[in-house]
């Protein structure tokens, strides 16, 4: 097999000739063209010919050299692969995520409440009603402020949109007197309180004056807006409702992994929940959404978007926000955002150069647009600020993060794999 430099892995192209891919999978042409049409490879056509997508050809030879081993088979489990654990919080088929047997996508168009999907999720029980959780937990706001703020060395690295959630927790866990893993009830209480608390602390990355008034809201999905610079209407509200509940869980993604794993060394909530908030802050997971919004904005307006997509598809950039190897045939959170977008945001102007993007990448024979793109679409159409996306993103993925840390607890093995030793 060819050597695939994971360091590089965003250095290198999203997208193979038809020679490359076979290179990679050792087969003929004719394999090749049989997995696109069976749907597991991506296919795109350009002005120069089909490309093949390099995470599907990658994935489907880890498969092939599974049969090989133990050892080939458990590093390709890793990249895309087989199951490596076994989970009863949520399973991913065409249809979407369903979150203990429930689709996601029919919670979010019944309207129910983040609220109540976080209780599904931790304790497989849906509430009849919408559930009312406790107010923030405390926190000093004035020392937060400060170390995001112009106090900051003038040398320092600009904060991140994650920066205030990573601090706030960090904080609260210097400041709770016993943080220490305990029973279900009280951990339970502990999971409410730390999702509230973050949806206000969610403003300070850019509305630092409404983080009290976030924390005053009636709702995780009223505060968030409030966050993140919207306006709490009804229809808001809603559409905000329905981006964090698809937002909740996605099965073994990399930051709710990363959670399972300091679970499984003994880490309390919250280390678990900064060491997930940790693995959402790189540009490949978390800002996956600020990546879209790049080329959103390089697109400038709708009329400029085929030209915008073209020259990435000459250079050979990865289309942000498009194709997602779990759903070839369309990731259906996405799908339902943007419908979501489209009837909240008529006749605004970024939500058409949106529209005119997926149009402009599909014409081009590219992939289908992600849960990231349908964030976006969501918060453009309902106005909250640039980058909001993101953070939507990671406060619906807290439920989600703590679902997985209850179940690992329940197991007693530590999270361990082995390397195979490759080097001298």
């Amino acid at each position: 097999m060819p050597d695939v430099d994971q360091r590089g892995f965003d250095n290198q192209p999203a997208w193979l000739s038809a020679a490359a891919a076979c290179a990679l999978l050792d087969v003929k042409r004719q394999t090749l063209y049989a997995y696109v049409s069976r749907g597991l490879v991506r296919r795109v056509r350009g002005p120069d010919g089909a490309r093949y997508a390099r995470d599907d050809v990658a994935r489907l030879r880890a498969r092939h050299d599974a049969r090989s081993g133990h050892g080939p088979a458990a590093a390709g489990a890793l990249r895309w692969g087989e199951p490596v654990l076994a989970s009863a919080i949520t399973g991913i088929g065409p249809d979407g995520p369903r979150y203990r047997g429930r689709p996601a996508v029919q919670l979010a168009a019944a309207g129910v409440r983040f609220e109540a999907v976080a209780e599904l999720l931790w304790t497989d029980a849906l509430p009849a009603t919408p559930p009312s959780w406790p107010p923030h937990l405390p926190l000093p706001l004035g020392k937060l402020r400060a170390l995001l703020g112009s106090s900051r060395p003038r040398d320092a690295a600009p904060p991140t949109p994650f920066s205030p959630l990573q601090l706030a927790v960090a904080a609260l866990r210097a400041r709770d007197h016993a943080p220490y893993p305990a029973m279900l009830e009280h951990e339970l209480a502990r999971a409410r309180a730390l999702v509230r608390t973050l949806v206000g602390v969610a403003a300070l990355a850019t509305h630092p004056s409404r983080v009290e008034a976030a924390w005053s809201a009636p709702s995780v999905a009223a505060g968030t807006v409030l966050a993140l610079g919207g306006r709490a209407e009804p229809r808001t509200v809603a559409a905000l409702e329905q981006a964090l509940v698809l937002s909740a869980d996605h099965e073994l993604n990399a930051s709710s992994f990363t959670a399972r794993i300091c679970a499984s060394a003994g880490g309390d909530l919250y280390a678990c929940v900064l060491a997930a908030l940790a693995t959402m802050s790189g540009p490949r997971h978390g800002g996956e959404c600020d990546r879209f919004e790049a080329l959103v904005a390089e697109a400038g307006d709708a009329r400029r978007a085929r030209a915008a997509v073209a020259a990435r598809m000459r250079r050979g950039d990865r289309m942000h926000g498009f194709g997602h190897p779990l759903y070839p045939a369309g990731d259906p959170r996405a799908a339902h955002l943007i419908a979501v977008a489209r009837r909240h945001g008529r006749g605004v102007a970024a939500l058409r150069t949106i529209d005119a993007v997926i149009d402009a990448v599909a014409r081009a024979g590219g992939e289908p647009p992600t849960l990231d793109a349908g964030l976006v679409a969501v918060a453009v159409a309902v106005g909250l600020s640039p980058g909001a996306a993101g953070l939507v993103f990671a406060l619906g993925r807290t439920a989600g993060w703590i679902a997985h840390v209850l179940e690992q607890r329940t197991e007693p093995s530590l999270l361990r794999p082995r390397a195979r030793y490759v080097g001298r």
